[in-house]
């Protein structure tokens, strides 16, 4: 459920017109719904409030620092995987306790930057990560706290690109191998081993995935356990899938049961990492039509935003619904949604039923809050979309477009040039 809905034929996100947003601002934009952002986030850490637990939000999926203070206030925590989300979320005012460092690739430089902030936990990818950060932990005369990720090879039954918890994916430690780096782990100085971890992929639409992982899981936990090794959090990580087309995924509350029905006796804390489900839904992309065309054997829709602003539709063959922000009398045709990038994977939607759109009509791109702006770029030397969010009947700008200036803002000439 989300808060874009029509009024007299003029879509509105909340209680303000979609039009007059794009009016002041400009367009593209991505816009966002507060209620709807604070209803998602409550949903889903009510469902777990029978076991001790901690909502982490998944900052890669939408890291306005607007967005992550929000959720901040609502209590969450988040999962991060760069030195550059720590300080977003230390920004926001995220309390470092609330912060699990997961991502395979962290640097000497954001293991310090961790360290010094006092984070929660590290996601430990790799027994390299891990005897790196013992070193400096020890060096800085710190103690960090981690778990290990383990890779249950569990098939989530998703996009490839983002399946994660298989064997022959990047990510994590194979569990054949993971009880003897916990056992390595308790003897490395600067090191606390606080619990175990694991994620096998996004935008998950059965149950079932998440239970067989969680089942791995547990019977690794009790064999650690029978060895002396105590674990006080199991991350379960993130990836329960929202609808963008015609997908069915569990509500919540489903999910919730299935996990703590399979946790009970366990004596530990859940962290859960949603991204997708809490902002997916929660967010759209509106643009401008530039022009229309029509070859031989097809119809185009030219629009002012494209992959560079959205780019789930090129690299995932993704479907996102797209809504005319005024509803009009015309009729259907079927039509190439693209952009103005110079790549013709450049799309938003192919063969999509839509009405015939005209010159300077908008246009909302549904289902856009996750993985959208967060994975936009300035390709093409293109200045990057605003961001707004709307809280009843007004809105804040919080993230200005950028400029042409903002493009070469770090660029600087040779002497042998000048």
């Amino acid at each position: 459920m989300h808060d874009f809905v029509y009024k007299e034929k003029s879509l509105y996100c909340e209680d303000v017109p979609v039009e007059k947003i794009a009016a002041e601002v400009g367009t593209p934009l991505y816009l966002y719904s507060r209620k709807t952002l604070e209803r998602h986030f409550s949903v889903f850490d009510g469902a777990f409030r029978a076991v001790p637990h901690l909502t982490c939000y998944s900052v890669k999926a939408c890291s306005n620092i607007a967005l992550l203070r929000l959720f901040a206030r609502l209590g969450a925590g988040v999962d991060v995987v760069s030195g550059g989300e720590i300080f977003r979320a230390l920004k926001a005012g995220v309390p470092a306790d609330r912060i699990v460092y997961s991502g395979v690739g962290k640097t000497r430089a954001e293991i310090e930057y961790a360290l010094q902030s006092d984070i929660l936990q590290f996601n430990i990818e790799s027994d390299q990560e891990l005897e790196l950060i013992s070193r400096v932990a020890a060096a800085m005369g710190k103690q960090a706290r981690i778990a290990l990720r383990i890779n249950p090879d569990v098939d989530p039954k998703t996009h490839p690109y983002i399946s994660t918890g298989l064997k022959k994916n990047k990510f994590g430690i194979k569990i054949e191998a993971a009880f003897d780096e916990y056992k390595k782990a308790i003897g490395l100085p600067g090191i606390l081993v606080t619990g175990i971890a694991c994620h096998i992929g996004s935008q998950i639409t059965e149950v079932t995935p998440f239970v067989d992982a969680l089942k791995r899981v547990r019977a690794f936990v009790e064999s650690l356990a029978a060895e002396g090794i105590a674990v006080k959090y199991l991350d379960l990580g993130g990836g329960l899938g929202i609808t963008y087309n015609e997908e069915t995924p569990p509500h919540p509350s489903e999910y919730a049961r299935a996990v703590i029905s399979e946790m009970q006796g366990m004596d530990c804390t859940l962290i859960l990492e949603p991204g997708r489900v809490i902002v997916g839904n929660a967010g759209a992309l509106v643009a401008r039509v530039l022009y229309t065309k029509k070859s031989e054997v097809k119809n185009f829709i030219v629009v002012d935003a494209g992959m560079n602003d959205l780019v789930r539709p090129s690299l995932y063959d993704a479907f996102h619904e797209i809504r005319p922000v005024q509803i009009t009398d015309a009729h259907e045709i079927s039509a190439d949604i693209v952009g103005p990038i110079c790549e013709s994977g450049d799309f938003l939607a192919r063969s999509r039923q839509i009405a015939d759109l005209s010159q300077g009509q908008l246009i909302a791109v549904m289902s856009a809050g996750a993985y959208g702006f967060s994975m936009s770029s300035n390709y093409n030397s293109r200045p990057r979309a605003a961001e707004v969010l709307v809280s009843g009947d007004s809105f804040s700008v919080i993230r200005q477009r950028e400029t042409v200036e903002d493009l070469v803002r770090l660029e600087s000439m040779p002497d042998y040039l000048k």
